[in-house]
């Protein structure tokens, strides 16, 4: 389920956590579901196991997971994880969106690159 690129540029923590945050929110990882301890996780990667406990440790920092002493780590409500997640990407957008505006691209133009899903790139 999870795995790590040597190649990517994105640390392997980094690389960790998009995946278990993923995960997450396709409700992969219920509320119930513990997550994979630090030590089977870096052994099932061939990694060491700081950089699994950075992952958890930061996916704690964030909201994402909650960590019970001698129990594991779980994941928050996948329901609160998408209602964080859509707050966060809707503030990002409305930032980008205001520096476009700022730019001269017209809303018309705007709409048009959403109903295109973005495929301008």
């Amino acid at each position: 389920m999870i795995s790590v690129n040597y190649r990517d540029p994105l640390p392997l923590y980094e690389q960790i956590k998009t995946k278990l945050r993923q995960l997450m929110l396709a409700g992969t990882y219920s509320t119930e579901t513990k997550l994979p301890s630090v030590r089977e996780l870096a052994s099932q990667l061939a990694i060491n196991p700081n950089t699994i406990q950075r992952a958890y440790r930061e996916l704690e920092a964030e909201g994402y997971i909650v960590s019970v002493p001698g129990k594991g780590s779980y994941p928050v409500d996948s329901d609160t994880l998408k209602s964080k997640t859509l707050t966060q990407l809707y503030s990002e957008f409305d930032i980008i969106v205001a520096k476009l505006i700022n730019l001269g691209v017209s809303s018309a133009s705007l709409s048009e690159r959403i109903d295109k899903g973005g495929d301008q790139l």
